[in-house]
């Protein structure tokens, strides 16, 4: 049975996803929660500002409380500081979104990005999300820097996801996964085609610490322009940078507290 913590966690993470709203018998429904105890929940999520109803009667969304909490940290861990300029630097290079991931526990979490695409297609998708680790460039960038021991269990605990939801050349099996993470530590970087999602590629590097890997430096645009043959290009640059982020890492309370 749920804590009252983890269902008030539950409910917030859903939410997340579906910013027109949900109704308490949306939520009650999909998380299932008995429609009285969702009704008591929401109410005192209300009364902390971390919630707010629409309308009387009508759904509730997330207020920006936990967008503040989020930026206010980063803000004070000096993260976005210190590697933002980097950032701006490759995706002028690239001419494609940049975006820096760090390492919170078993999890990936893109914090800083950098749009370089000034005309055409654009990659810009949403930001402060985990990253699935098996059909990202970024999770098999984190991942070649562990065991496959190590980093299959990290898979384990988060699941491939459904088909569906990512690319047609997503891995679905512990196998295919394996193929593309030994792949990344072979060349010190990760490649993908089509595995996050239909015609979009990318590519990422670990920034490296001591200790391991405090954060991923990606890559990631159309297919038509960032093609392997263009990666190939930008390895050198991308590698740079996260051997800069990592120099610079010593400014950052956050990446600190990881090295």
């Amino acid at each position: 049975m749920s804590t009252l913590l983890e269902r008030s966690f539950k409910t917030l993470e859903h939410l997340a996803v579906h910013p027109e709203g949900q109704t308490v018998s949306m939520i009650a429904a999909t998380l299932d929660m008995p429609l009285s105890a969702t009704h008591r929940l929401l109410a005192e999520l209300c009364r902390c500002g971390y919630v707010r109803q629409v309308r009387e009667q009508g759904e509730y969304v997330l207020t920006i409380k936990l967008v503040s909490l989020g930026l206010g940290f980063l803000s004070a861990s000096g993260v976005v500081d210190v590697a933002q300029p980097l950032l701006d630097s490759l995706a002028e290079e690239s001419g494609e979104l940049v975006r820096l991931a760090v390492v919170d526990g078993d999890d990936l979490t893109f914090v800083a990005k950098a749009q370089g695409a000034r005309r055409g297609l654009r990659y810009d998708p949403d930001m402060g999300l985990s990253v699935r680790l098996s059909c990202s460039s970024a999770g098999h960038a984190w991942l070649s820097t562990m065991s496959d021991e190590e980093a299959m269990r990290l898979v384990a605990k988060q699941g491939f996801g459904l088909p569906k939801d990512f690319g047609p050349k997503a891995p679905t099996t512990v196998k295919a996964l394996l193929a593309y993470v030994q792949a990344a530590r072979k060349r010190g970087f990760s490649m993908i085609s089509e595995v996050f999602a239909p015609q979009m590629t990318a590519m990422a590097a670990p920034v490296m610490s001591p200790t391991g890997a405090i954060g991923v430096v990606t890559i990631a645009g159309p297919l038509v322009r960032l093609t392997e043959a263009r990666m190939e290009e930008l390895s050198e640059a991308l590698l740079d940078t996260a051997e800069r982020i990592r120099a610079a890492s010593g400014a950052s309370a956050m990446f600190k507290k990881r090295a």
